[in-house]
């Protein structure tokens, strides 16, 4: 005897949701491009075209794309164990502190085999040992872990600040940057990847950090869905009360949460230091922690989700870059409007449909079960 489902299948709720969200970001946004007297057929092909149409473009679309899958994770992980952390801004900002203090350290003394690991282990360290902070306030003092974060991010911007104009400003100059790292702290490019198998492939800042955000996505599935840990993130992510008497303590769960998510914002210190700009500067997070929100959000918390979703925001960055080129109509303040509207439909709206389509799908599954049975 067949029973009437009682929620919306993983292909609506993943699948056709987003997609329906992302299309009325779109709309909006063209609607809003016709009101100023352009095409937004037009628009939309040269940000595709921008995005996906040539070489250097997909490239930069992917290096884009590798930090929001790093803070899209971060986000994921802290939302499976119940906590809603946007303090991935300040995390990957201290992570890129581990790197450049281990890079200023020892690029000189260690070869690229190690320099490489190091520099992994001390933004996951520093992410991590910044991302405690306000778990251990919310685990043992109750502290909102809302508010903590965003307080963090500000303090994590001072720190940098601070570091940069007093303590490792190279010498002689005015900007607040440090000395250039040497060649063995540097990742290789894709391009220079693909030279080693014979493949001319288009310069761009796109570096072997996107395969490192790839497979933190497999750790993150295999975290969350088939290891201990993982279940009881997620028992304590449903019902914190429920998880005490299955002999789960939150406030450890909450602090492991944390600092794994923690972790993975500091990877965008590895993408962006030891893969682009080989010195420790200023404003190298620019926005990728925030972003990160959407693209969790967008992705379901999923992995594979915030791969697509991930995808979907890099272009957004790489294509308004290229209509804002092609188009001197189109401003940066407008391109930063339409990539807020994605963000708006896409992050904050995100389950606006689900309500209306999960009573649509029930009443029109409801038959069909009663046939069946």
């Amino acid at each position: 005897m067949a029973s009437a489902p009682d929620k919306l299948p993983a292909w609506i709720d993943i699948g056709l949701l987003p997609v329906i969200n992302l299309a009325l970001a779109l709309m909006v946004s063209g609607l809003l491009i016709a009101a100023l007297g352009q095409d937004p057929f037009e628009a939309t092909w040269i940000m595709l075209r921008g995005a996906f149409g040539y070489q250097e473009g997909l490239g930069y679309t992917l290096y884009y794309a590798t930090n929001f899958i790093f803070t899209g994770l971060a986000v994921a992980v802290a939302f499976h164990a119940g906590l809603f952390n946007i303090g991935g801004e300040g995390q990957a900002y201290m992570g890129g502190l581990g790197v450049g203090i281990a890079c200023l350290a020892l690029d000189q003394h260690l070869p690229f085999a190690l320099m490489l690991p190091v520099s992994v282990l001390a933004a996951a360290l520093f992410g991590a040992a910044w991302a405690y902070i306000p778990a251990y306030l919310q685990a043992k003092r109750g502290s909102h872990i809302v508010i903590t974060t965003i307080m963090f991010n500000f303090i994590a911007a001072s720190v940098m600040v601070y570091l940069l104009v007093n303590v490792f400003i190279k010498p002689g100059q005015m900007s607040p940057e440090s000395r250039e790292f040497a060649a063995a702290a540097w990742l290789p490019y894709m391009h220079e990847a693909f030279a080693w198998f014979g493949l001319d492939v288009a310069q761009s800042p796109l570096n072997l950090s996107l395969l490192w955000a790839l497979l933190c996505c497999v750790l993150v599935w295999g975290l969350i869905w088939h290891t201990r840990w993982g279940y009881e993130i997620r028992a304590v992510g449903a019902n914190a009360a429920a998880a005490i008497y299955a002999g789960i303590p939150p406030a450890r769960i909450i602090i492991i949460a944390m600092c794994i998510s923690g972790a993975l914002s500091g990877f965008v210190g590895v993408n962006e230091l030891n893969g682009v700009q080989h010195r420790l500067l200023l404003d190298f997070a620019a926005g990728y922690g925030f972003t990160g929100i959407a693209v969790s959000l967008m992705g379901r918390n999923h992995p594979l989700g915030i791969v697509l979703a991930g995808l979907l925001f890099g272009a957004l960055y790489q294509g308004g870059a290229e209509l804002a080129f092609e188009n001197s109509a189109f401003t940066p303040d407008l391109i930063v409007v339409i990539q807020g509207l994605v963000v708006l439909f896409s992050g904050a709206l995100s389950y606006m449909l689900r309500g209306p389509a999960e009573r649509l799908f029930l009443r029109l599954a409801a038959p069909a079960a009663a046939l069946e049975a």
